[in-house]
């Protein structure tokens, strides 16, 4: 098991991850979550990089995703699970494109953490509202 706090870090770290390609626009929204959201109030932002870097190194086991997906579900209380799917998508939002990878990792992520549909189509929403372009 992980903090709570590194657990929602191992969130966002595997949507970023999720087509092999973390953009600075993701790297840079994972910092300002942590530095800003309240659910991070008693983490210590300066240990971001170490959580991000286990968080790679269990995904590059055999069994990789499928751990990670388990160490965030049993580290995370079940009033996080929502919060944890919402910074996921806040994440996959952040770059301007969610690619097919992070869209099945989502899903995957979803039933993972057993989110009913429907909360999970207004988190969705709420992102698609605040990511709009004229």
């Amino acid at each position: 098991m992980i903090s709570s706090e590194a657990a929602l870090i191992y969130t966002m770290v595997i949507v970023s991850a999720a087509d092999r390609e973390m953009t600075d626009a993701e790297m840079s929204a994972i910092g300002d979550i942590v530095h800003h959201l309240p659910v991070f109030e008693n983490y210590d932002a300066a240990l971001l990089p170490d959580t991000a870097r286990s968080c790679a190194e269990m995904l590059n086991t055999d069994s990789g995703m499928g751990t990670v997906l388990d160490v965030i579900k049993q580290s995370l209380p079940d009033k996080l699970r929502e919060t944890a799917y919402a910074l996921a998508i806040e994440i996959a939002a952040a770059d301007g494109t969610a690619s097919q990878e992070e869209l099945r990792l989502l899903e995957m992520l979803r039933h993972h953490l057993e989110i009913d549909r429907l909360i999970a189509a207004g988190i969705e929403r709420g992102a698609r509202a605040r990511y709009a372009h004229l």
